[in-house]
């Protein structure tokens, strides 16, 4: 496992750090709700697509397409029901859908480091990816906290 790997594990396992970021988290707090909503709906369909673009260059064993096809799956999902986020028809469907949104883009982060632990992928080529995908998950939590307040 690569020195990258643990530090990914020890200090997110543990609550997100913003001094791992490359560029600084987005501002939404002049944003209306619905520039919000397109805003994150546009960042994790970039996502999503940088997701697909990392699995169609991993090699061509059965843990690789495993984890691949896991990581397309979840990244998918999470874009998906972001979607529908912004069609919840009450807060209570806004809260359970965003709920999803947040499980399954946590689990393409899983996937993700699942490719740098297993040397499938060199953590230089994903840190970016696996940032992105820390920031957004930082803030539809915080966007879920805000709901349920």
């Amino acid at each position: 496992m690569s020195e990258r790997a643990n530090e990914i594990m020890g200090d997110r396992a543990n609550g997100w750090d913003d001094g791992d970021v490359g560029e600084p988290p987005a501002d939404y707090s002049n944003h209306t709700k619905s520039q919000f909503l397109d805003d994150v709906e546009r960042r994790l369909k970039l996502f999503m697509l940088r997701c697909v673009k990392v699995c169609r260059t991993l090699p061509d064993s059965y843990d690789a397409k495993h984890f691949g096809q896991q990581l397309i799956r979840s990244s998918s999902s999470a874009a998906a029901n972001f979607r529908a986020v912004s069609r919840g028809r009450s807060q209570k469907e806004y809260f359970a859908k965003l709920s999803v949104t947040i499980e399954e883009l946590d689990e393409s982060l899983f996937w993700l480091e699942t490719l740098v632990f297993t040397d499938l992928m060199p953590e230089h080529r994903l840190s970016d990816l696996i940032d992105e995908g820390y920031q957004l998950l930082k803030i539809l939590s915080k966007s879920r906290k805000t709901v349920s307040d």
